[in-house]
């Protein structure tokens, strides 16, 4: 370098050390200033344009158009290339003349000026790129502006020093370039005007970050507006901006799904490459296990979110060596501090750099977490994805082994794992890389002593592998249990109103309390393993501290602790200590995420529905649907539910399908939709297609939305499909009409309007074939006429449509092209409706045994006249009315909507009927019209109120009922303990100080030993404690975890019916995984980090006054400003984590909705229609998701800049007060300020953290405090034993309403039913039959009046009391998963026999006994492996069991044949005859043989006397009657 600059005009040398260093007045030579100075700009521009045009190339936005600020960029950029080249042609100029300049001032020039031209190209490149913030150039300028500043003084200096300007050109032309340089950084930090096209010119709020200015993005300032919005008032739903295009669901599932299926495609072809190569001979000695191998799930997340992860790396690793300079700079200040005749400016340009370095830790660590968070945030959106996308399409196998609630976990738990994980990850390579480098220094500073305190940690490790690997398993158990919890609360909130009116609540929650148990046991386990984490990782740096310099003194005699040594050994401890400190919680993160990622990739790896077992595009002409030679089974493992199935139906052919419960009539319905699993055969199905399912699956949406079902609105034809369903009447009473919402499971409509709303659905879509799996079950014999006329029949919208029906109706059959009669799986008959009353088989056999007035002689007339006379409905009557039926084998799942009544039946209600003859208006139905009524208090129609979203400040009692859960004495001891830890640790850091200020004696210490035992003693205290600390803890935590979800538990189980239907089960669902799990294993390492960090930030600023009063000057305002950005955080911060919670249940409810309707969904072809719906609730989530988490980074840049204020400030009073100090303190002072950064930052994220999570005690209190029933058991007030004895029933002046506020649904009862008595209850709908149940049961409380059972008022015993001595059969059979002697007797009151004479009584003795496990027969999640028919039965078996004196049949028999209904009712009759029997019937044939009749109507008793008196009064029950054929 020298040789550039020494010889010629103006040569100097490169560096002269008294010049620069030994001096109080310090410059550069200008040799140094010329080359070194001016060159750094250029090498950096140049060293990173490559990179920065690939970039560009690859993230093209769009060209700006040339705007003035342009215009003038690029204006400087020319002029300091001008002036640049004006300076290399005056050198130039001198050379001609004999004035050879030296070397640099040609070199110099001619770099800068091209660097200068090519900065003036980049800009003009940038804006037809579309760039509005060039941070490459900001630095470049800014590098230009800071390295021209020195030579800038230097010439100043220099000329005021001489009184001259040796060389007037080069200076005029130096002030021009640096004010031209200044002027282009200033002008860089504007920025220009979107780009043509951008998303801002279409998004009224789109997300700021991308066109904000580089230093906007460095600091996170463009997040300050909402901050500011935050603090002013609590943040809504509107204020949120939109997402980046890359971060939507959309974007980012698409990119995984491209990834994961290139690993099965992958994994495919391996396991067909080596099934070649295994011969048969060798799978037999491996014993058969060559299992094909899954596709790995990791590799498809590292292809999707690699990059994104090695961009936060890059800006790690720039952060993690940057935070090896201050501990040598540290070293610099103490030799400082030392020397007496150092120059003062040495201390002041220490601390500036301490400062500067600590700035740009800051900002680089900001940027690295900014990508590391954001990769976290689109793993979790990717994972839900796709996971979403694999519930639409698995097997029924697999479906059966996946209840809802596991897949829910795997989306709500397993994902956020994932997430948790991504800010630990960098640790994986930064680790090591600290642990080097700190080792590395430590030797340079203590020598081979280091090797001690290094030995010590690699004895950690296999410590840390122990723990790691216990915790691993306690972790995948917990989240078996988990599941298991999951699973059952889910079948509980689906099955609420059977356990209420069996009063099986205690039962249940035994069961889940069990559960829990194990869980909590587990939880326990795994805090007191996290206790010897903590202790390992907080003891473990001060021990290596405490090893190495004890070896270190203990070697050798004449080495001397002092200050130097001691404190910069502490500060490289405490840069190891970090590493340290994350690594449980990697160890924890790597153990919940590998067993998340085994379960998640488990999930995706099972088999899907096979698309191709239906052929859809070619058929043999004139046909719509052909099987041939079909078998079908629901899976793999269980033999064939449909065997040699051959069938064709013509193109626009009107089909029934007929017979028995457990024929399959259902499940060839599924086969033709694909749903089953076909092992031999072909199917052909040509067109669209359209299902209306046994039981009506409705969505949480408007009526409308329901029947458009995703299609375009044609006014024109949605009236149509709504007028042929009879749908207008309804329309009427609801009170929003079409735009009423219709709640999950569509809970305010009757199971008539909800099966009619599904009917609605299929004929709006106009499909080319109807798949009607009888619709007629759930409608009233008018309705059903109505709709077979309008819809179904020959006359009907469908008439030139393919329809397949399956029906019990007799009446209709007439009427149909043909009929398939179906028997055992198998086709046993088809043929014409006469053709097969002529054949003389069991078809005929029925016909003629079931209705008497049809024979063969006038087949034709019948067929002609089925529907016109009045009489012809008495054999549909008989069968069809409100039930909810499925007919299938007694072996088979069921997979549509059907049999997902599963997670929640809300409703209290749907029983009754749907009688709305076209005589009387339609009312608003009995048991649903709480809710639609309760719907009133919104005029559009709205019934699911959105969830309450709190705001403001959590308020203190939430953390005081927390602090109660944990248990007051335990909090005291734990902060009793901190206190004493804290105290342990100051002392141990004076004690190292005074030691290394100790006076040497012949170049020795001599109080080592004494020194060393004392700091040992200290540093094993402050271990101990937080040992101590953490156990107590665990204990309080998990004391906590059990009572809030006791207390959650006890109030769910005792909320009123009306809480359910209006409470969506997702909702209640997520307090019972998410905010639980947030409980259990998040708020205990939160709090232990508050508290950890509160007491390091105390114990820094203690001992940063202790060495340096005069700190105290500037802690206030510190202190004020740390406050201030900490309540302006939280109160955004707050309510955005509150936004984000209560965005995430609706993601969980319209999955569960989406696992139930399935079938649906695939048959009407839906999937990518659900699947944008599933991407925009996760897109909402995530719009609060986004702020919350750049709310920490924006927060982080600014608190961290108080800690960097602290070190600047200790160390400039360290160097202001140099005199006073001695090196020990200096060092104690600022080796702790070092570490204050990271502790105050902690801190605030922490206590944020900690608000934000003690919202999950907010929400499970909320739930826990809601309005309960009466009391199950009043002690003072029991009905004797043995009651009732008599079952006298009677109704005094007996009145209620479904809610405060809504009107009368029984008005002033008054009657007595007599002991025995067999009483039929019959009326219109919404006459209130079914109310009168709810009100016995007191589901239904009495507004005024009273019942008397036995002469005893029920209001005055307990619920349980009185729902125990009651028996019913409710109208919808709901079954629990596990045997079926639990959902005969869960509480185990009934002998083997007794169950095997209710088994035998019921007609399920030959299907129980067929099990090989007989009682122990496992029915699966809802029931779902029996038919519907098959589940009244065991209802009715419960019944028998209980056998009270009194029983009421709610529409009991329904969901069976009629052969199976004659039975049943002759087993009411013999087995119940001394028992009162109260009978709702929709069908009035059950109850002609009763001892009277109660005819409802409105509210009130119209009619009560004997069937016969009643007829021959001819009042509404001789109406009802003669209608249905019965008079």
């Amino acid at each position: 370098m020298d040789a550039l600059c020494g010889s010629g005009e103006l040569g100097s040398k490169f560096w002269d050390s008294n010049l620069s260093v030994y001096t109080h007045n310090p410059d550069l030579t200008p040799c140094f200033q010329n080359s070194l100075l001016a060159w750094t700009p250029c090498v950096y521009l140049w060293a990173t344009l490559p990179c920065y045009l690939l970039y560009l190339r690859r993230h093209h936005r769009g060209y700006i158009v040339i705007s003035h600020l342009s215009r003038l960029k690029t204006a400087v950029g020319i002029l300091l290339w001008c002036v640049s080249w004006a300076d290399l042609f005056y050198s130039l100029h001198g050379l001609v003349h004999g004035r050879a300049p030296a070397p640099i001032f040609l070199v110099t020039p001619l770099v800068v000026g091209v660097t200068m031209l090519l900065a003036a190209l980049v800009i003009q490149h940038e804006r037809l790129q579309g760039v509005q913030s060039s941070g490459v150039l900001i630095i470049f300028w800014f590098l230009c502006v800071v390295c021209a500043i020195i030579p800038f003084c230097s010439k100043i200096l220099s000329a005021v020093a001489k009184g001259k300007i040796v060389d007037p050109f080069r200076f005029a032309t130096f002030c021009i370039y640096f004010t031209l340089a200044l002027f282009a950084f200033i002008l860089s930090c504007f920025r220009e005007k979107p780009p043509l096209f951008s998303p801002k010119n279409v998004d009224s709020n789109p997300f700021p970050e991308a066109d904000t200015g580089f230093f906007s993005r460095l600091t996170f300032w463009w997040f300050t507006k909402l901050a500011i919005l935050g603090h002013r008032r609590p943040l809504e739903e509107r204020d949120l901006w939109s997402l980046n295009k890359e971060d939507c669901s959309e974007v980012v599932v698409q990119r995984l799904l491209e990834a994961w299926k290139k690993q099965q495609k992958q994994a495919a072809w391996v396991a067909v490459a080596s099934g070649k190569t295994v011969s048969s001979e060798d799978e037999e000695l491996l014993g058969g296990r060559s299992r094909p191998r899954e596709p790995s799930f990791l590799k498809a997340l590292l292809v999707t979110f690699g990059p994104g992860f090695l961009v936060s790396s890059c800006f790690m690793l720039a952060q993690d060596l940057l935070s090896f300079v201050n501990p040598q700079l540290l070293s610099v200040l103490i030799r400082f501090i030392s020397n007496p005749t150092a120059p003062n400016w040495w201390g002041f340009l220490v601390a500036g750099l301490m400062f500067m370095c600590s700035v740009m830790q800051t900002l680089f660590l900001h940027q690295a977490n900014r990508y590391v968070f954001v990769m976290g945030l689109r793993l979790r959106t990717g994972i839900i994805g796709l996971i979403y996308r694999k519930a639409l399409v698995i097997s029924n196998s697999v479906r059966r082994e996946s209840t809802v609630g596991e897949i829910v976990n795997l989306m709500s738990v397993d994902a956020q794992h994932f997430m948790n994980l991504t800010p630990f990850l960098n640790l994986l390579w930064s680790g090591p890389l600290h642990i080097i480098l700190a080792i590395y220094f430590l030797w340079q500073n203590l020598g081979p002593s280091v090797l001690a305190g290094v030995a010590f940690l690699v004895l950690q490790i296999p410590l840390n592998a122990v723990v790691a690997t216990k915790m691993h398993a306690f972790q995948a158990k917990q989240m078996k249990f988990k599941d298991s919890r999951i699973k059952l609360m889910s079948e509980i909130l689906g099955g609420i109103k059977v356990l209420k009116l069996y009063a099986w609540e205690p039962n249940f929650l035994q069961q889940v309390e069990g559960i829990r148990q194990s869980e909590l046991r587990l939880l326990r386990r795994a805090a007191y393993l996290h206790a010897i984490s903590v202790f390992t990782w907080h003891c473990t740096p001060f021990l290596v501290t405490l090893i190495t310099l004890g070896v270190y003194v203990s070697v050798d005699p004449n080495n001397v602790l002092d200050a130097e040594k001691a404190f910069v050994s502490v500060s490289l401890f405490n840069i190891l200590k970090n590493p340290l400190n994350a690594l449980p919680n990697l160890i924890s993160g790597l153990t919940q995420t590998s067993v998340s990622l085994k379960r998640i990739q488990h999930f995706l790896s099972q088999d899907e529905l096979d698309s191709q077992c239906v052929e859809r595009k070619t058929i043999t002409p004139g046909h719509a649907v052909i099987i041939e030679n079909g078998t079908f089974t629901w899976a793999q493992n269980l033999s064939p539910t449909l065997h040699s199935l051959d069938i064709q139906v013509p193109k626009g052919a009107l089909v029934a399908m007929v017979g028995p419960v457990g024929c399959g009539k259902s499940s060839l319905v599924s086969a033709l939709l694909g749903e089953m699993e076909k092992l031999e055969g072909k199917v052909y199905v040509k067109g669209s297609v359209a299902y209306v399912p046994q039981q009506a699956w409705i969505q949480n949406g408007t009526l409308q939305e329901n029947v458009l079902f995703g299609r375009t609105l044609d006014p024109s034809r949605y009236q149509r499909a709504l007028e042929a369903c009879a749908l207008l009447p309804d329309l009427e009473v609801l009170p929003g009409r079409d735009k009423t919402e219709i709640g999950e499971k569509g809970i305010n409509l009757s199971g008539g309007q909800r099966q009619r709303v599904s009917l609605a659905r299929a004929v709006y879509s106009d499909a080319d074939i109807f798949l009607l799996d009888d619709p007629l079950s759930a409608v009233d014999p008018h309705v059903a006429k109505h709709i077979f006329d309008q819809v179904i029949g020959p006359e009907g919208v469908l008439a030139r449509k393919t329809r397949v029906l399956v029906t019990h109706s007799l009446s209709f059959l007439p009427q149909m092209d043909f009929i398939i009669v179906l028997a055992d799986g198998q086709v046993s008959e088809v043929g014409t409706y006469s053709v097969l009353l002529q054949h003389s088989d069991s078809f005929a056999n029925f016909i003629h045994n079931y209705a008497p007035g049809k024979g063969k002689e006038h087949p034709e007339e019948d067929s002609r006249t089925g529907l016109d006379n009045p009489g012809d409905e008495e054999v549909p009557l008989t069968e069809d009315t409100l039930s909810n039926h499925t007919d299938l084998m007694d072996n088979e799942p069921v997979t549509n909507e059907v049999q997902k009544q599963l997670k929640r039946q809300l409703s209290a209600v749907s029983s009754d009927g749907e009688g709305q003859g076209h005589s009387l208006p339609l009312k608003p139905l009995g048991p649903a019209e709480k809710v639609v009524q309760a719907a009133e208090r919104k005029a559009n129609g709205t019934l699911i109120e959105e969830e309450k979203v709190e705001v403001g400040k959590v308020k203190v009692n939430v953390f005081w009922d927390y602090t109660k859960a944990v248990g007051l004495s335990i909090t005291l001891v734990i902060c009793l303990l901190y206190v004493g830890q804290s105290a342990a640790a100051i002392g141990a850091s004076i004690w190292l100080s005074a030691w290394t200020n100790e006076a040497m004696v012949d170049g020795r210490q001599n109080n080592t030993s004494h020194r060393l035992g004392v700091y040992a003693a200290l540093g094993i205290l402050q271990g101990m404690l937080v040992v101590l600390s953490s156990i107590m803890m665990a204990v309080g935590c998990a004391r906590a975890a059990r009572l809030l979800h006791q207390a959650l538990l006890h109030n769910q189980m005792r909320s009123p019916q009306s809480f359910f239907d209006t409470t969506p089960s997702g909702r209640i669902l997520n307090r019972f995984s998410k905010d639980v799990h947030v409980i259990d294993g998040v708020l205990r390492p939160t709090i232990l980090m508050v508290l950890s960090s509160f007491s390091t930030c105390i114990c820094t600023l203690v001992i940063i006054v202790i060495s340096t009063p005069l700190f105290t000057v500037v802690i206030l305002p510190l202190a004020a400003f740390y406050i201030f950005m900490q309540r302006f955080y939280v109160a955004t911060s707050r309510q955005l984590k509150r936004l984000e919670s209560v965005s995430r249940s609706p993601i969980y409810s319209h999955f569960s909705e989406t696992v139930t309707g399935s079938s649906v969904i695939r048959a009407y072809d839906c999937i990518q229609d659900f699947e944008a719906i599933s991407d925009a609730k996760v897109d909402n989530n995530l719009r609060s998701a986004y702020p919350s988490f750049f709310s920490n980074r924006w927060l982080g840049v600014r608190v961290e800049f108080v800690g960097n204020c602290v070190v600047l400030f200790a160390a400039l009073f360290a160097v202001i007060g140099k005199s006073s100090l001695s090196p020990g303190m200096v060092g104690l002072s600022v080796s702790y300020a070092l570490q204050v950064t990271f502790s105050l930052n902690l801190l605030i994220r922490m206590l944020s953290e900690l608000e934000s999570n003690i919202v999950a005690v907010e929400r499970v209190k909320e739930y826990s405090k809601t309005k309960t029933e009466a009391p199950w058991v009043i002690e003072g007030s029991r009905p004797p034993a043995g009651w009732p004895t008599q079952g006298e029933v009677e109704f005094r002046n007996y009145s209620v309403r479904y809610r405060p506020g809504l009107d009368l649904v029984l008005k002033n009862l008054s009657l007595h039913v007599r002991s025995g008595e067999k009483v039929g209850i019959v009326g219109r709908t919404g006459a209130g039959k079914s109310s009168m149940t709810l009100c016995l049961f007191r589901i239904l409380e009495a507004s005024e009046g009273e019942i008397r059972v036995d002469g005893l008022n029920i209001a005055d015993i307990g619920l349980h009391d009185l729902r125990s001595q009651l028996t019913i059969i409710p109208q919808e059979p709901i079954l629990f998963s596990g045997t079926l002697r639990r959902n005969l007797d869960p509480f185990s009151n009934y002998s083997e026999e007794d169950l095997w004479h209710a088994l035998k009584l019921s007609h399920l003795h030959t299907f129980v006994s067929s099990q090989p496990a007989g009682l122990d027969f496992q029915c699966s999640e809802g029931g779902e492996n029996l038919s519907v028919g098959q589940r009244q039965l065991v209802c009715l078996a419960r019944a028998l069991l209980r056998k009270s004196r009194i029983l009421i049949l709610d529409e009991a028999t329904a969901a069976v044949d009629l052969e199976t209904d004659d039975l049943i009712q002759a087993t009411i009759r013999t087995q119940f005859e001394t028992c009162t029997v109260l009978t709702i019937a929709h069908r009035l044939n059950t109850v002609m043989d009763h001892t009277r009749v109660l005819v409802l109507d409105k509210g009130t008793v119209a009619e009560f006397d004997s069937p016969a008196s009643l007829i021959a009064a001819r009042g509404i029950f001789y109406g009802m009657a003669r209608d249905t054929g019965l008079a």
